[in-house]
């Protein structure tokens, strides 16, 4: 399917070198962001005191925040589950104050609210469970990455499976760089964004790798750089309907989903567009200085070994 036809091929590869420079910039900076700064852990990794409440009507999800902040609470989340009644509220720990003082004291402000509203659980979530959720959630990155890399290894020829890996590492760093940088809060939802976006960007990498592979079959007259150009731009309208359909479903949760959802969707929002970048620019141009060529794609036919050659004399 197609939204529109480019007819000019576009020599996106002719600004491959100035372009990937500039990425590589971004993405030693962002390692150095990671490394320098760190990462604004949400509750679910430094522990903290949860807490479910019930509103007779619905909750004013903006009141209970001002509520909470009036008691000098920075670092919390207050979002809803199950009905519009229920409301979730996390708080960090404090020292010197136990779970139950925390509880009681959110309470007390709660109740001044014309909504009548009664607790329904407290939990407290201790430093262990945080750092075995930090670490499972790490697991799951790592395995993420390398069922990518091996399904790369075996779905393409080499060159172009090194350049896949490092376009998709190269999007991932670079959001976490993004997050280091300006300290966003870093948590369970957002770690499912990441792990979503290397699977999004691993997809279109794989598009215009085929892309690729296809036209090297085809244009047999072509260079390898204006095949290269060619298949991009082939794919362009392809990449802006399903990008920019994915990017409205995510804008509507950055915008309307509220703070629950909003960190997810920026490293969603992101990861669409370094993602989109990567496949074009830096995997391709990876691949391109590897030294893909028409013979990587197409294999020589292997000849018949019960065939006699006969000569005559």
């Amino acid at each position: 399917m197609e939204l529109f036809r480019i007819r000019r091929t576009i020599p996106f590869m002719n600004y491959s070198l100035v372009l990937n420079l500039i990425s590589l910039v971004m993405f030693l900076l962002a390692i150095f962001f990671i490394a320098t700064r760190g990462f604004n852990l949400s509750i679910e990794f430094t522990g903290g005191t949860i807490m479910e409440v019930a509103y007779e009507q619905p909750a004013d999800l903006e009141e209970v925040r001002s509520k909470i902040a009036s008691l000098n609470y920075r670092d919390y989340q207050v979002q809803n589950f199950g009905t519009s009644r229920d409301v979730m509220i996390r708080l960090p720990v404090v020292e010197g104050i136990s779970s139950a003082e925390q509880s009681q004291a959110i309470m007390n402000v709660l109740q001044q609210s014309d909504n009548p509203v009664e607790m329904r659980r407290v939990e407290f979530v201790g430093p262990q469970i945080g750092d075995e959720l930090y670490i499972n959630g790490l697991k799951a990155f790592f395995f993420v990455v390398l069922g990518i890399m091996i399904y790369l290894a075996f779905r393409f020829e080499w060159k172009f499976a090194v350049a896949g890996i490092f376009a998709n590492l190269h999007d991932v760093v670079i959001i976490l760089g993004f997050f280091a940088f300006f300290q966003w809060e870093f948590s369970l939802p957002v770690l499912a964004g990441v792990l979503a976006v290397l699977g999004y960007s691993v997809n279109e990498s794989v598009v215009i790798m085929d892309r690729i592979r296809e036209n090297f079959r085809k244009q047999r007259k072509a260079s390898v750089r204006e095949v290269i150009n060619s298949s991009i731009t082939q794919t362009i309208s392809r990449t802006v309907i399903t990008h920019g359909s994915t990017q409205m479903m995510v804008l509507a949760m950055l915008f309307f989903g509220g703070p629950s959802l909003h960190y997810f969707a920026l490293a969603l929002t992101i990861g669409i567009w370094f993602g989109i970048y990567s496949s074009m620019i830096v995997a391709s141009s990876i691949a391109m200085w590897l030294g893909v060529k028409r013979e990587d794609m197409i294999k020589a036919p292997k000849a018949d070994e019960n065939t006699t050659e006969w000569v005559e004399g």
